[in-house]
C-alpha cells in the first residue's frame, strides 16, 4: 500500500498458528536460506500508519553474533526487540529521536499483546545536532571503511573514544550537555558551543608548560656559554594548590618562528630587529642579529639578554608590551604534534560522497618541535596546556624517545584574529 491506500493481505496470511509455528521451527533449524521467508505480526493492513501493516518480526539471517557466535539464524528485527528490551531491561522512560514518532503505536501494541515483565513508556525528542560534525553512526562507519579517519578512536571522530583520544575532558560534555534545551523540533547547536566548555574546564584543570612547534633558534650573545640557571614557573595560574615547578635556561633557546618578523606592521608586539620582548618565567631580551642561510630563510638570531630582569621583571620600571614562550635548546624534548581542527568544512555536512565535504586542514603533523623537559614523562591522556598555544595530550603513539601530542583545542590568538579581518 501507500500512505494513502490500505495495503493488501499476505496470500499466507491466514495460515494457522500449527503451520507457521511449525515453519518458524524450521526457519530456526537453517532449513531456509537468507531471505526466503519472515515471521509476521498479524495487525492490521489498512492501518494508517504503515508500521502497523504486519511488520516482520524475525527473519532469516546467517550472521556471526558477537555473544553467540553462529548458534542462531533468525534475528528479530528492532521494532519487536525495542519494547521488550526495555521491558525486560526495567526501563521506564525509553526516550528516542523523533524518526521513532511514527512507531510508538507499534511498540505499544507489542508490549500489549506479549507476556512482559514490565510496561515502559516511550518518549521523542530532537536528536543533538552540532555544526561541523555528523553524528550519524552509518556516515561514521563510512568514513572509517574508506580510510578518511583513522579509525574509531580518531580523535578527528565524535566517538567517546575519539573524544577520549583528543583529551576531551568528560565533565565539560557533561556541562555541555546540561545545559542544553531539550525540545521537540530539530536544530543544530555551534559547536563552539561545546568548545566553549572544554576550555573552560581545561583552563582550571590543566597545568601549564612550554612548547615550541616551529622553533627558531635564537643565541644569547651575552649569556655565559657554559651556564645553566633554574627558573620558577607557575603550573597554573588559575589553581594556586598546583604550585611551581622548575625551568632550565641556557645560552641558546627556541623560540616560536611565527613570533618573530622582520619587517614588523604596526601592532605586532612580538619579536624584531631591536625590539625588547620579554620571555615568559625568564628575562627581556633584544634582537641584534638575523642568520640566514644560502637561500636566504631565516635560520637564527643572535640577542641580548638584560640579567637585571630574571622572572620577567625590570627593577628600572621599563615596560615592554610583548611576551613570548621559549624552551632552553640543551634541555627541550623532541616532539611531533597533532594538530586536529573540524572534521568537516561545511556547518552541515550532507551527501553521500562524504569524503568530499571534509576539511583538508582537519590534521596538520608537525615534527620537530620543541617541548618542555616536564613533559618527558607525560602520561598517554594527561592533557596541559602549551602556554599560548593551546591544549594537548599525550597519544597512545607516545613512547620515551618519541613523543607524540594530539591538539585538543586552541587558545583564542588575537594577532591571527586581527590578520583574518579584510584589508589586512
Amino acid at each position: 500500500g501507500t500512505l494513502t491506500e490500505p495495503g493488501r493481505n499476505s496470500p499466507h496470511r491466514d495460515r494457522s498458528p500449527q503451520e507457521s509455528l511449525d515453519l518458524l521451527r524450521q526457519m530456526r533449524a537453517g532449513a531456509f536460506p537468507d531471505g526466503a521467508r519472515v515471521l509476521p505480526a498479524k495487525i492490521d493492513m489498512a492501518s494508517g500508519n504503515i508500521n502497523l501493516r504486519d511488520p516482520v518480526l524475525y527473519r532469516i539471517l546467517r550472521a556471526h553474533h558477537p555473544r553467540t557466535g553462529d548458534t542462531w539464524c533468525i534475528y528479530p528485527t528492532y521494532d519487536f526487540a525495542h519494547g521488550q528490551s526495555d521491558a525486560i531491561e526495567g526501563i521506564t522512560h525509553s526516550l528516542c529521536t523523533l524518526e521513532f514518532a511514527d512507531h510508538r503505536p507499534l511498540y505499544d501494541w507489542f508490549l500489549d499483546n506479549l507476556p512482559v515483565p514490565a510496561r515502559p513508556r516511550q518518549y521523542e525528542f530532537s536528536r543533538l545536532g552540532l555544526t561541523h560534525m555528523l553524528l550519524s553512526k552509518r556516515k561514521l562507519m563510512g568514513l572509517v571503511q574508506d580510510g578518511h579517519v583513522s579509525g574509531w578512536d580518531d580523535p578527528r571522530m565524535p566517538t567517546l573514544s575519539g573524544l577520549r583520544r583528543r583529551g576531551v575532558p568528560p565533565v565539560a560534555i557533561r556541562d555541555f550537555i546540561a545545559q542544553l534545551a531539550i525540545s521537540k523540533s530539530e536544530g543544530l547547536v555551534e559547536l563552539a558551543m561545546l568548545e566553549h566548555y572544554i576550555r573552560d574546564v581545561l583552563n582550571k584543570t590543566a597545568p601549564r608548560r612550554l612548547a615550541v612547534l616551529k622553533p627558531l633558534k635564537i643565541v644569547i650573545t651575552n649569556y655565559p656559554e657554559d651556564e645553566t640557571e633554574e627558573l620558577e614557573a607557575v603550573n597554573n595560574p588559575q589553581d594556586e594548590s598546583a604550585g611551581t615547578r622548575s625551568l632550565p635556561f641556557s645560552r641558546e633557546i627556541y623560540v616560536e618562528r611565527d613570533d618573530f618578523m622582520e619587517d614588523p606592521p604596526r601592532k605586532f608586539f612580538r619579536l624584531s630587529p631591536g625590539r625588547e620582548v620579554r620571555l615568559r618565567f625568564a628575562y627581556f631580551i633584544a634582537c641584534q642579529e638575523v642568520i640566514r642561510d644560502d637561500a636566504g630563510e631565516v635560520i637564527e638570531l643572535r640577542a641580548t639578554y638584560d640579567p637585571q630582569t630574571r622572572g620577567g621583571n625590570s627593577p628600572d620600571g621599563r615596560k615592554v608590551k610583548g611576551t613570548i614562550h621559549w624552551v632552553s635548546a640543551a634541555h627541550a624534548i623532541p616532539a611531533e604534534i597533532r594538530l586536529y581542527d573540524r572534521l568537516f568544512r561545511d556547518t552541515e555536512p550532507s551527501g553521500e560522497d562524504l569524503g568530499q565535504a571534509l576539511n583538508p586542514d582537519a590534521l596538520v603533523t608537525l615534527t620537530g618541535c620543541r617541548l618542555d623537559p616536564g613533559l618527558a614523562h607525560a602520561e598517554t591522556g594527561h592533557t596541559v596546556q602549551f602556554e599560548r598555544t593551546g591544549y594537548f595530550c599525550a597519544d597512545p603513539d607516545s613512547r620515551p624517545d618519541a613523543l607524540v601530542f594530539n591538539r585538543t583545542i586552541g587558545l583564542r590568538d588575537a594577532w591571527a584574529k586581527m590578520q583574518a579581518k579584510p584589508g589586512r
